[in-house]
């Protein structure tokens, strides 16, 4: 059980809301890399054997929202739900992404199709130069990549795509560090606490 009250965690998500929308401005995703814990993961599924995991806070700086985003300039990742439990110190926060580059048929943003969203495990740090404060102990994240596909081959068709897309395209995401098989992995897919049965709420049909 977690100790944070329903109010800390709106707090702190409020500022994790007011980074993203800096980040989105500047362009430089790697100014969130503060709100995550030292010990911090974060990772997502690209295919069921290619995963990404980030370990610890300036690997999530250097790669997850580094590293991950070139290209995407101009993107942004609206959050249009989020959950909060805080007797599991958990959010869950659901996105759009949109790529600021307009559709010249529908008048409207390419955007990637599908619900997307990210989890996240909240944690109060108990030492070291954060102690006191709340950090995300943990991010998953979940998105549609037959869309994600579809919408930036669309985007290189029109003949908008910036460069940084087109180079990012070209990429064999395999050959980059934070990329790994299922069993390489890190850290484990689902987050630690979960995986470790922390928050089971139902009997196993077996």
């Amino acid at each position: 059980m977690s100790d944070l009250t329903r109010a800390e965690i709106e707090e702190f998500w409020e500022t994790w809301l007011d980074v993203n929308r800096a980040a989105e401005r500047s362009g430089d995703w790697t100014i969130m890399a503060d709100w995550y814990a030292e010990d911090a993961t974060y990772g997502w599924m690209y295919t069921p054997d290619e995963h990404f995991m980030a370990v610890g806070r300036e690997e999530i700086r250097r790669l997850a929202i580094g590293q991950e985003m070139a290209g995407l300039d101009g993107w942004h990742y609206d959050y249009q739900c989020t959950m909060i439990d805080e007797a599991k110190g958990m959010v869950l926060g659901f996105w759009k992404q949109k790529s600021g580059i307009t559709d010249d048929a529908t008048g409207q943003e390419y955007e990637i199709l599908g619900i997307g969203g990210s989890w996240f495990g909240v944690e109060r740090q108990a030492a070291g130069p954060d102690e006191g404060t709340l950090k995300f102990a943990w991010q998953r994240d979940w998105f549609d990549l037959g869309s994600t596909a579809t919408t930036f081959l669309a985007i290189a068709a029109s003949g908008k795509a910036p460069q940084g897309l087109v180079d990012r395209m070209g990429v064999n995401g395999r050959e980059l560090p934070g990329h790994y098989t299922y069993d390489e992995l890190p850290s484990t897919l689902w987050p630690p606490p979960v995986e470790r049965g922390d928050f089971v709420t139902q009997e196993s049909a077996t």
